[in-house]
Formats: C-alpha cells, structure tokens, sequence
C-alpha cells in the first residue's frame, strides 16, 4: 500500500435521519476537499444509537443493500472519487439483521460488506435484540487504495479478530464504532474505560504491524422513555501508527480529522518485530474452545 490520506467523521446523530446524512456528507466533503482518498464514518450514522433499548418499532429503520444509504453514499464517492467506509443497520430479509459496514468504491459501486461479528447484550447496548452475528467472517476488502480490514465497534476488543483480519492481507483495521459512558459514572471511572478502548485498539496495531483507525460518535443520547441515564458517546476518533504510537485524535466534539497514513511503513516494523513470524501457530488449538477448565 502507498501512503495514503485518511479522513476521519466524527460526528453527533439525532432522530431526524436527512439531518445526519447531511453532516456526514458535509464530513466527507470536507476531508475530501482537503485531499483523503479514503474517508472513514462512524457506526450507524445515519440515526440514534437505538440499541439502548428494546423495541421491534426500530426494525423500521433498517435498510437493504443495495438501499438508499449505499445509493445515496455510492454516489458521493463516485462524485468526489474516494473510497469510503459506511454503516447501516442492514435487513437481510424479513426477522433477518445484520450490524453492517459497506465499503463504496471510487466508482460508487459496492467493493464489499462486513458485517458485524461479536455482538454484545449489556445495559445501554441491546444489540443481540436487533443484530444476528455476521456470517461473513474476518475478511478484509479489496480497494483502490488498498485492501481494508474492516470491522465493527465491539469487535475492537478481540485480539482475534484482527489478526484473523492482518494474517488475510489486511493494510489497515478499521473499526467503526458507537461507545460512550454511562452518564452516572464518576470521572475517574469515565477515564479508566476512556484510556482502555484506547490501549486495546493501539495493541492491535502493535500485535499485527499495520495502522488502525477507530471513529467513534459523540454527544449525549437519551434513553427511550428514560429507561436509563442514556449515553454520552465520547468521541476520540483516533489513528494509531504500526507501533501504536497515536498519530492523530480528536475531542469530544465533532470533528473532522485528516492524516496521512505510511503505506511502506508495515514492512520495516513487521522487519524488527516479527510477530507473525514467531507465532507458534501448532500451540493455539486451544483459542477455539470457550475456556480451559
């Protein structure tokens, strides 16, 4: 891969979805004016975070793919000629969802689809009500600007997803996301799972050689029908280097961020720090059980 410029959009959501996809788009062509040939949104932009509560009412909300976010999206990449890394809520087929993120070419066509692989079920987070497990598997997607790693939001906490993605080519991993706290946390404990989102996405950089960027949402959602404190999605959108150095990151509000990636770069550290050479691969049979009793 050569170097690449990456632009990065971190922005606030509401109800009303013209009004989200209008500062996505105004995101995208901000970074693209300023020269990314690659342009990375956050999870499920184009609406509320609706997973913080049950309801078959938001199943409404999903989309076909092809849909109106993959034409409508398709065409803004074709128009500005970038790559560009989007997410919806997907209806496979009628009681059939996906969590999902589409890859649209410089063309405007569809270069490829992931969909999400760990789905978490905790307070705030009801996404196993919504979302079946991808099917698709750690596959990275093939592009003009080089062969993308992506996935999902909480897939960013498994070690094994990422490499399963960097031992099948992966350039880069990127992970949309949608994380925030819980408002009645105290600052202490707001900044303790701040700090670990951060250092395990960094580590994946370091484990497997190769940048990662993470764009996250921000601004705070209420609960439906005050079913809790709701989420104060808190942002950060970063980019780490091969060594997980943090090239770029942004605050707490919205924002768009522009960086230039190094293409030659994963060559000359995975040089020093062979990991995957050094892998004892004949020793791993037992990551595929759920525990060593």
């Amino acid at each position: 891969m050569k170097n690449l410029t990456v632009g990065l959009v971190q922005q606030s959501c509401s109800a009303d979805r013209q009004a989200n996809v209008r500062a996505s788009m105004e995101g995208i062509r901000r970074a693209a004016s300023q020269g990314a040939q690659l342009v990375v949104l956050q999870e499920l932009h184009t609406g509320l975070y609706f997973c913080q509560c049950e309801d078959t009412a938001c199943f409404d909300q999903a989309e076909t793919i092809p849909g109106p976010s993959t034409e409508e999206f398709g065409a803004l990449a074709k128009e500005l000629g970038i790559v560009l890394v989007t997410s919806l809520f997907e209806k496979r087929a009628p009681g059939l969802y996906h969590n999902t993120a589409v890859v649209l070419e410089k063309d405007g066509s569809i270069a490829g689809t992931y969909r999400k692989m760990h789905i978490p079920d905790d307070p705030g987070y009801y996404e196993k009500f919504y979302f079946t497990p991808g099917d698709l598997g750690f596959t990275p997607i093939d592009t003009s600007v080089g062969r993308l790693g992506v996935l999902v939001c909480w897939d960013q906490w498994y070690p094994e997803a990422a490499r399963l993605m960097a031992m099948a080519g992966a350039d880069l991993l990127i992970y949309p996301t949608a994380i925030g706290w819980d408002p009645r946390d105290d600052r202490e404990e707001q900044q303790r799972q701040l700090q670990a989102w951060i250092t395990i996405q960094r580590s994946h950089a370091v484990a497997n050689g190769i940048p990662v960027i993470s764009v996250n949402r921000v601004g705070f959602e209420a609960a439906p029908e005050n079913e809790s404190a709701g989420a104060q999605f808190w942002g950060h959108s970063f980019v780490a280097g091969c060594q997980g150095e943090i090239v770029v990151q942004a605050g707490e509000k919205e924002e768009v961020l522009l960086v230039e990636v190094d293409g030659e770069r994963s060559e000359a550290v995975r040089r020093i720090w062979p990991f995957l050479r050094d892998r004892r691969i004949e020793a791993y049979g037992d990551l595929t059980r759920r525990y060593r009793d």
